[in-house]
């Protein structure tokens, strides 16, 4: 959240195109990091623990900073797991009725082999839940597992995927699945990425644009 801080309105406008704010990141969620930075649509997170999120935090807690910062909100990031915690689940009815649109994620840090199977599935359970889109990054570990996580993204769904590698080979899978349709392509800003192998965001945005140009 340092760097969230030291970012400038100029600077995050043109890095990217919506900000992701990781409220499980802050201490104080009060002091609002991000207030310099209003005007630029804000995609709310507050990560469960066991999906990456720090500090473990209760189902109630994330509720409390997701609710706190709705006004504010033009995406909300909720783990699909967590549509069955009641807490999240009158929140992600509060939201909606509220016109919040809201991605339902998910995360493989090990890289299990039966999960690009599983995507499918959960975007389904996603569509069920209200979700708008669903998310998944999972960590890759050969060159197969890049082309397996893009070609899910040939595929009928019932709502949009954005789907990202994790580890090693996260930078080229990234911009594959951009290529290939996946929609909220995340990067970093300033020097702290928050998943492995993510791209900073400026970077990652010149490159998408390079190789559209080239593509075309």
């Amino acid at each position: 959240m340092e760097s969230l801080a030291a970012t400038t309105y100029q600077e995050a406008l043109a890095a990217c195109d919506l900000l992701e704010i990781r409220l499980d990141l802050l201490e104080i969620p009060e002091t609002r990091p991000w207030a310099h930075l209003t005007g630029i649509p804000m995609l709310f997170t507050a990560r469960r623990g066991d999906e990456g999120g720090r500090g473990d935090l209760s189902a109630l807690h994330r509720r409390e900073r997701l609710e706190a910062v709705l006004d504010e909100a033009a995406l909300i990031d909720v783990e699909l797991e967590s549509v069955q915690e009641l807490e999240m689940a009158e929140f992600l009815e509060e939201a909606q009725s509220r016109g919040v649109p809201w991605v339902a994620s998910w995360h493989d840090f090990e890289g299990r082999a039966d999960s690009f199977g599983k995507i499918p599935a959960m975007a389904e359970r996603a569509a069920a839940a209200g979700a708008a889109c669903f998310k998944a990054a999972i960590r890759l570990h050969e060159m197969e597992d890049v082309t397996r996580l893009a070609s899910l993204l040939t595929g009928t769904h019932p709502l949009p995927l954005s789907l990202m590698g994790m580890g090693p080979l996260a930078p080229v899978s990234r911009l594959l699945c951009a290529q290939y349709g996946s929609v909220l392509n995340y990067g970093f800003i300033g020097d702290a990425p928050t998943a492995p192998g993510q791209w900073s965001a400026a970077l990652f945005k010149e490159a998408l644009g390079a190789s559209q140009i080239n593509m075309a």
